[in-house]
C-alpha cells in the first residue's frame, strides 16, 4: 500500500476527546495490550498528530504520529500498528517467519506467497481468513511487515502452503516508514529456535530457486501479488521434498511419509489429554515435526491431496475418530493408541547431523542444579576470620564458619569454664555480633545464639552446581521461580513466569513447552527491573501446567518457586 509515495491531505494536532477516543479504540482492536501499555502508545500529554493521506492508489488512510514516528494508520474504519509500534510489541499480533531475501520483494509491493514461510517446530500461528498478522525474518522476532491472511491456518496446512498467504499492507523500509526516523529493526530473539534458521550461505544455493519465483519482473498485477513459476513446484523455503536417493514415484513416496510422520506423532507427541485435537494442529504443531530432516511433507503431492480424506483414511481403519465438533472445523476426538499399526510403528533414528530435540525444543534431557547456600566475609567481620586465614570477602560453607568460630572460642578460652554451653564475649566478637546498645550490657551467649548471630552478620551467597559443570558462586541470595498473575484488557488473565535463568531453564525453551501443554498462546519479553532477565506470559491461569512441569518434569526443589498455591481450584473457573 505504501510501496510508492503518498500525498498528504493534513497534518493537524489532535483533540483530547478524539485522543480518548482513539485509546478506547486501541484497546478494543487489540485486547491483549493492556490499560499502561495502551496509555504509553496514545501518551496523555505528548504531541499527536493525525495525517490525512491519498496512497499512490487513491485509498483515504489516516495516520497517527507519535514522537516523529507513524504508530497507527486507519483504513476503511480498521485500525492497524506500524512497524514501529510492533517493534515495541512484537507479539501483539500472531506473526508468521520468513527469509531475509523476501524482504526486498515485499518492500517493492508484493504479497507474501505460501512457499516463502517459514514453519516453526511448534506449528504455524493459528488464524483465520481476514486477520490482521506480522511477518518477521528467521532469526528475528522484530515484524518487517503487516499483512491481512489470505486464508486460514487450516487452509494453509491443507494447500500444502501453495498460493497467497497474506495480502501485505506495510512494511520496513516502505513510505510510511521513511516518513519515521527510518530507524532498523530491533533484535529480539525468537521464541523458538527454528531448525531452519540456518546459516544464510547454507540456505542460499537451495533458496535462490523459490526467490526467482518471487521476482516481480513483469509478472506484478495490479494488488500486488505476485505469481509462483511452475519450476518451485518441488521446492518450499529452499527445503527440497523429494528423497532424492528413491527412485519411486514422488506420490508414492508422499505417501509413506504422510502416514510415517502421521504414526510418529500418534506414537509420540499426541497425548489423551490433548483430545480432542483440531486436524490443524495436528498436522501443523505435530506431523510437520515429526518430518525427517531434508525432507518436507506435502499433502497435496500424496495420493490423498487433502487432509481430510487422509484422516478419513486413517478413521475407517479405525485408528482415529474425527469429528466436526464447530461448523467447518474437524477436530480428531479419539486414538486407538492400541491399535497395531501405532504398537508396531518404529520410531526413525535420527541423522547423525540432526540435532534430537525433545518436546519444546530441549535437546537434552534438563537436570535441575544443586543448590547450596554459601556465606561472604564482609569488611565488618574480618578480624573475627583473620586468624583462621580468611580475608574480606572470602566464600565459606555454613559448617565451616561454625568450625572457625568454635576454634576461635577455644584458642582465645572464651568458654565458661562453669557452663560449657556458654561463650565469653571478647572484644573482637563484641565488635562483630553485637548491636550498639548491647556492647556494654551482653557479655556471655549461648553456642547456638552466638553460631546463629555470625551466620546472620555473614553476606549471603550461593554455589550452583549443573551436572557435568564447574560450579557458580554468587553473591546474595537466589532469587526463587517466581509465578504471578496479571489481569489484561477485557478481563482476560495470563499467568507470568520469571527469574528462570539462574537455574538453568531457557524462558524460549520453557514457552514452547506450555504453548503445546496448555495450548495457548505464550510470548517472551524482558522482566520489569531485571537486567539480562526474561519472563514467559501464557495466555489464562496455567499455574497448574508450570507446577507439572517445574516439579514433575524439571524435579526442581518447591522451596525454589513461589506462587504454585495461585492455581485455579478444582471445580471453579480458570
Amino acid at each position: 500500500m505504501f510501496a510508492k509515495a503518498f500525498r498528504v491531505k493534513s497534518n493537524t494536532a489532535i483533540k483530547g476527546s478524539d485522543r480518548r477516543k482513539l485509546r478506547a479504540d486501541v484497546t478494543s482492536a487489540f485486547p491483549t495490550l493492556g490499560t499502561d501499555q495502551v496509555s504509553v502508545l496514545i501518551p496523555g500529554k505528548e504531541e499527536l498528530n493525525i495525517v490525512k493521506l491519498y496512497a499512490h492508489k487513491g485509498d483515504a488512510v489516516t495516520v497517527y504520529m507519535s514522537g516523529g514516528n507513524p504508530i497507527l494508520f486507519e483504513l476503511e474504519k480498521n485500525l492497524y500498528p506500524t512497524v514501529y509500534t510492533l517493534w515495541s510489541y512484537p507479539d501483539l499480533l500472531p506473526t508468521f517467519t520468513t527469509w531475509p531475501l523476501v524482504l526486498e520483494k515485499l518492500v517493492g509491493g508484493a504479497d507474501l506467497m505460501l512457499p516463502g514461510l517459514v514453519v516453526p517446530p511448534a506449528g504455524l500461528p493459528q488464524v483465520q481468513k481476514s486477520d490482521l498478522c506480522a511477518i518477521a525474518l528467521v532469526g528475528n522476532r522484530a515484524p518487517i511487515a503487516i499483512g491481512v491472511a489470505a486464508m486460514s491456518t487450516a487452509e494453509m496446512l491443507t494447500s500444502g502452503l501453495k498460493g497467497r498467504g497474506f495480502s501485505v499492507l506495510h512494511t520496513y523500509q516502505d513510505h510510511l516508514w521513511r516518513s519515521g526516523d527510518k530507524s532498523s529493526p530491533p533484535s529480539i530473539a525468537p521464541l523458538v529456535l527454528d531448525p531452519a534458521d540456518l546459516s544464510e550461505e547454507k540456505v542460499d544455493s537451495t533458496f535462490q530457486e523459490d526467490l526467482r519465483c518471487l521476482t516481480l519482473e513483469g509478472k506484478e498485477e495490479e494488488n500486488g501479488e505476485v505469481p509462483l513459476s511452475e519450476t518451485s513446484e518441488n521446492t518450499s523455503a529452499g527445503v527440497l521434498s523429494q528423497d532424492s536417493t528413491d527412485s519411486r514415484p514422488l506420490q508414492e513416496q508422499m505417501d509413506e511419509l504422510l502416514q510415517q510422520c502421521f504414526l510418529h506423532a500418534l506414537k509420540c507427541r499426541v497425548r489423551k489429554a490433548d483430545l480432542p485435537l483440531l486436524t490443524s494442529t495436528l498436522l501443523g504443531s505435530h506431523m510437520f515435526s515429526c518430518c525427517p530432516e531434508g525432507r518436507q511433507l506435502d499433502i497435496k503431492k500424496s495420493s490423498y491431496k487433502k487432509l481430510s480424506k487422509f484422516l478419513q483414511h486413517m478413521q475407517q481403519e479405525q485408528i482415529i475418530q474425527v469429528k466436526e465438533l464447530s461448523k467447518g472445523v474437524e477436530s480428531v476426538v479419539a486414538v486407538d493408541w492400541k491399535h497395531p499399526r501405532i504398537t508396531s510403528f518404529i520410531i526413525p533414528e535420527p541423522s547423525p547431523t540432526s540435532q534430537t530435540v525433545q518436546e519444546g525444543s530441549r535437546e537434552q534431557p534438563y537436570h535441575p542444579p544443586d543448590i547450596k547456600p554459601l556465606y561472604c566475609v564482609p569488611a565488618s567481620m574480618t578480624l573475627l576470620f583473620q586468624e583462621s586465614g580468611h580475608k574480606k570477602g572470602s566464600i565459606l560453607e555454613g559448617n565451616e564458619v561454625r568450625t572457625i568460630i568454635i576454634d576461635y572460642a577455644k584458642k582465645n578460652e572464651l568458654v565458661d569454664t562453669h557452663n560449657k554451653n556458654l561463650v565469653k564475649l571478647d572484644p573482637i566478637l563484641c565488635d562483630c555480633i553485637l548491636e550498639k546498645d548491647e556492647q556494654h550490657t551482653v557479655v556471655k551467649l549461648p553456642w547456638d545464639s552466638l553460631l546463629t548471630r555470625c551466620l546472620e552478620k555473614l553476606q549471603p551467597a550461593y554455589q550452583v552446581t549443573f551436572p557435568g559443570q564447574e560450579p557458580i558462586v554468587k553473591k546474595g541470595k537466589i532469587c526463587p521461580i517466581d509465578i504471578t498473575l496479571a489481569q489484561r484488557a477485557s478481563n482476560k488473565k495470563v499467568t507470568v513466569v520469571r527469574n528462570l535463568e539462574p537455574y538453568g531453564l531457557d524462558p524460549y525453551s520453557v514457552a514452547a513447552i506450555l504453548q503445546q501443554r496448555c495450548q495457548a498462546s505464550t510470548t517472551v519479553t524482558p522482566a520489569p527491573g531485571a537486567k539480562d532477565s526474561l519472563q514467559v506470559q501464557i495466555q489464562g491461569n496455567q499455574v497448574h501446567h508450570l507446577g507439572w512441569l517445574l516439579l514433575e518434569e524439571y524435579h526442581l526443589p518447591r522451596k525454589h518457586i513461589q506462587g504454585l498455591e495461585k492455581a485455579p481450584k478444582p471445580g471453579k473457573k480458570k
